[in-house]
């Protein structure tokens, strides 16, 4: 895996303890809240009063729900990176760019549904949103240097990505069902091989 890629993996920022506490104290309660409301149901008001801190804190550390909807989310995209640039065959190095792309395909199509209106939120909060994300960046890189043999590796990257996209998915996926979803999204990767 080219080293540009380790470049581009997300990583924790550093901060002083009691930022930390705080940070950890509102993504649990963000995390617990969202999980019991959903999403779109959940203010920044009621996240700061169930983590015990005030607005300012909360809005001054995530800036709006998107930003918290993105936090929440880095923990559980770095154990994917982790496994992209690591982990055993065929998500990690060692199988065939085909075999690799498909077992990045399912991997982050299982993530995506595990957490989609998270990362919904997260993609659609302001226009290119999804693309000024750091984990996309990285999901790009990946993807682009398994299809390094294709005329054109970055647009090809940018067109199945967009295929993966939250507002994508969720919109196809009461019409379809995930296993026609995973099947046409599998059959798209290999054909771009």
């Amino acid at each position: 895996m080219p080293m540009s890629l380790e470049l581009l993996r997300t990583t924790p920022p550093k901060e002083r303890a009691d930022a930390a506490r705080n940070r950890a104290a509102v993504l649990e309660a963000a995390a617990r809240l969202f999980a019991q409301h959903g999403v779109e149901a959940v203010s920044m008001d009621q996240v700061a009063a169930a983590a015990g801190v005030g607005k300012g804190t909360l809005f001054r550390r995530f800036g709006d729900k998107s930003g918290l909807a993105t936090a929440l989310l880095d923990a559980r995209e770095r154990v994917l990176q982790e496994a992209v640039l690591h982990g055993p065959p065929p998500l990690g190095p060692g199988a065939p760019a085909e075999e690799r792309l498909t077992g990045f395909v399912n991997a982050y199509f299982d993530y995506l549904l595990e957490h989609l209106a998270l990362v919904r939120m997260s993609e659609t909060s302001s226009p290119g949103a999804r693309y000024r994300i750091g984990a996309y960046r990285f999901w790009h890189r990946h993807v682009a240097v398994l299809l390094a043999g294709t005329p054109d590796p970055d647009h090809a990257a940018h067109a199945l990505l967009a295929a993966l996209g939250a507002e994508h998915v969720a919109a196809l996926l009461p019409e379809l069902g995930e296993q026609r979803m995973r099947a046409g999204l599998l059959r798209l990767a290999r054909a771009m091989t």
